[in-house]
């Protein structure tokens, strides 16, 4: 934990900035397709932000001044959204068929999630953490695992499978209790971990079932709700 909250949040957003470029220079070059980077920034954004939270004093302001480093980003997928920006290793990076446009829906509502769920639960309890990694670590690899691996479509959702949707519990359920063991590990709310297998089980399971909705677009907006509300129940 840093002293200088605008040290945190410049640090903060200097990460944020060079992951976010690496994989736009990375999926400019074609060493990845488009569509798999947008998932690798999916799933990688969120622990990294999530772990600097804890550079930030208590302070209560440092919320706030967190949540700036995604409406920062946001902004910036809006303007390339718009056209306002001209930027095409981002939507290169951040769309499936390379039209900016498309930079307007899920990674705008990525975005926007982010800024509300760190202004609404901080550290003050695992609720914001857990659906943040249930975006991230379950919906972002069930994409990934379930296009290159599944065979088998789920019967109320033929563009989802099995395989996928049991990678969005395994990777909702391990990827929260991975956060929340380093948050353990520096302090913050009550240990042991186990006490967290259950909620975070439930969580991740409500969470699977609503992302195998056939249902385009609002998983980045379906699937944090359903987690939020389930742990104010489980929490």
């Amino acid at each position: 934990m840093l002293t200088n909250p605008i040290i945190a949040l410049s640090i903060t957003l200097g990460i944020a900035f060079l992951w976010l470029r690496i994989n736009d220079f990375i999926a400019h070059k074609g060493w990845v397709s488009s569509e798999l980077s947008r998932k690798i920034i999916h799933i990688g954004t969120g622990p990294i932000f999530i772990v600097c939270w804890l550079l930030f004093p208590e302070m209560k302001w440092s919320p706030y001044l967190a949540a700036i480093v995604p409406l920062i980003i946001t902004l910036q997928f809006a303007l390339v959204g718009f056209g306002v920006i001209k930027d095409p290793a981002a939507v290169k990076a951040m769309s499936r068929s390379g039209q900016r446009s498309e930079i307007l829906r899920g990674p705008l509502y990525y975005g926007l999630v982010f800024v509300i769920l760190t202004i609404v639960f901080w550290r003050e309890t695992p609720i914001g953490i857990v659906a943040l990694m249930t975006l991230c670590g379950g919906d972002g690899l069930a994409d990934i695992v379930g296009k290159r691996l599944g065979r088998i479509s789920l019967p109320w959702s033929k563009r989802k499978t099995v395989f996928g949707s049991l990678t969005m519990f395994f990777g909702s359920f391990l990827f929260s209790l991975g956060i929340l063991w380093i948050y353990l590990s520096n302090g913050y709310f009550t240990p042991p971990i186990s006490n967290y297998f259950l909620p975070i089980a439930i969580i991740s399971l409500l969470a699977t079932m609503v992302e195998s909705l056939p249902f385009n677009d609002i998983d980045n907006l379906t699937v944090p709700a359903t987690a939020v509300l389930i742990g104010l129940f489980v929490f």
